[in-house]
């Protein structure tokens, strides 16, 4: 290789490394699939909003919002049912639900959750709203960022942005409402004597949300989101996803070229070249390259093609929910087979009933009564002076119930054993009772003593069984007992 040629290399210009991000101004659609998102982004925004400030009795001292994270008594509640910090699990086996839903919604149709359920999502779709209502759709937006800044321009952009920054901060305010009564909360904001955290966590909230749904917008789902990359590994050939059909779109040509090579009997595909489905885009891609990454499956580009093609007489869904197979089978004149049933949904269905009704029971059987016991490590065993031997526990009882119960401790164990409660009158020697106070935790010094004489293992296993007198529902626990 000569000199020349090698110095002809080294100059060679590649470009740069990364491409310029350009910004994306998308276009109002009307459609089917826009008509799916608002009703959704509605939806969830109402619920989000407004559900801290629905009722739920649960009786006389108990607190009466529906869904409510009580930290300070360590409770959640969500309406009939209330969870105890003991319980987490159940929000584990939520959380392995919702991740079981979601891979059931990736190998039926795709990103589903992106293109509709998402936070960002539907948080983004309410900014662009309010940005299209102030400064017009994509053409008069991209005039304005393109002639510069002027007066219209700069009021118009501050008025964007402090209504942005309102939503952003009631999104803020409503999540410290799921952890305190909303109203008051509501009241104490408004007069200024909140807690300083409630303010704290609305600020970050605030910023938050105006960052991501204002300044970032797209930007989150191609480049911070991880979902993109597990569900491109978990999807298979006949998950349904947005897609453009090229069987019937190409070859692309205009309206008119299409009409002339029609009538003169020669191939032509349906798509006019008209770039709509860009343009309506929210990532700012053209769906008709193939399956991408940043598409996020909003169903939008369906709509504007679907209002190009009812335009020029030509049938709808030439972009749709399909998969390669379907193509692939229409190419060569077979029919098109769809395959929601299938080992994969089969499964995912099967996991999520399995996990679901193990939750269900749980549930429905759990003790609202519990008892745990904890022996005392120095001393573990006393003698006393008259030769019987005393074990010393902490006995923590919990009351998950709504009112006051009247509960009687019995032991099973060492022979000729007693049981007593530092602080409380036994009813009967061998039997002591207590009033446990309603949805609360009641912590004891129980003294277990047992003659020495008839106890002569060095250890020897203690039951502990607690009994509602009223309701005849037990709790037990075992623990042991020690001879020094």
């Amino acid at each position: 290789m000569s000199n020349t040629s090698v110095q002809d290399d080294i100059d060679l210009d590649y470009g740069p490394l990364y491409a310029a991000r350009k910004k994306v101004f998308p276009q109002k659609v009307s459609g089917t699939f826009r008509r799916i998102k608002w009703g959704l982004m509605g939806f969830c925004l109402g619920v989000y909003y407004f559900l801290p400030f629905v009722r739920w009795n649960r009786g006389l001292g108990a607190p009466d919002q529906a869904v409510l994270i009580d930290f300070p008594n360590k409770r959640f509640y969500f309406f009939f049912i209330e969870i105890w910090p003991q319980e987490l699990y159940y929000f584990t086996g939520l959380l392995v639900i919702a991740a079981l839903v979601l891979f059931l919604l990736n190998s039926i149709g795709g990103r589903i959750w992106c293109g509709y359920l998402c936070p960002q999502t539907v948080w983004t779709d309410l900014f662009y709203a309010v940005e299209r209502l102030i400064e017009g759709d994509r053409r008069e937006r991209m005039k304005k960022d393109a002639a510069g800044w002027n007066l219209e321009r700069v009021s118009e952009t501050v008025l964007k942005h402090s209504i942005w920054l309102m939503i952003a901060w009631w999104t803020g305010g409503a999540w410290v409402l799921y952890f305190a009564d909303a109203p008051t909360l509501v009241w104490q904001l408004l007069t200024f004597r909140a807690p300083m955290l409630a303010y704290i966590w609305i600020g970050i909230l605030t910023a938050s949300t105006y960052v991501l749904a204002g300044w970032m917008r797209e930007q989150v789902c191609v480049y911070m989101c991880p979902w993109p990359r597990i569900q491109a590994a978990l999807t298979d050939e006949w998950a349904l996803n947005v897609t453009y059909r090229y069987d019937r779109g190409e070859k692309r040509t205009s309206v008119k070229k299409a009409k002339e090579l029609r009538a003169r009997g020669e191939p032509v595909g349906d798509c006019v070249d008209c770039y709509q489905c860009v343009a309506v885009c929210p990532t700012g891609i053209d769906i008709r390259n193939g399956s991408q990454l940043d598409c996020i499956q909003c169903g939008l580009c369906i709509d504007a093609c679907d209002t190009v093609m009812t335009k020029i007489g030509r049938p709808t869904r030439l972009i749709g929910y399909d998969s390669d197979i379907n193509i692939k089978r229409r190419t060569e004149g077979k029919p098109e087979i769809y395959r929601v049933v299938r080992p994969r949904t089969v499964i995912y269905c099967g996991l999520i009933a399995v996990v679901g009704a193990i939750m269900l029971y749980a549930m429905l059987t759990r003790s609202l009564l519990d008892v745990n016991v904890l022996h005392d490590r120095n001393p573990v065993a006393v003698k006393l002076s008259d030769g019987s031997i005393r074990n010393a526990y902490t006995m923590r009882l919990l009351n998950k119930r709504g009112f006051d119960r009247v509960i009687a401790i019995d032991i099973d164990g060492p022979v000729n054993a007693t049981v007593h409660v530092v602080g409380v009158d036994s009813v009967t020697q061998d039997r002591p009772m207590i009033v446990l106070g309603r949805d609360q935790t009641t912590e004891l010094r129980v003294l277990v003593t047992a003659p020495a004489e008839n106890n002569t293992e060095k250890s020897v296993p203690v039951r502990f069984r607690i009994t509602d007198i009223g309701l005849g529902e037990t709790a037990v626990t075992t623990d042991n007992f020690v001879t020094p």
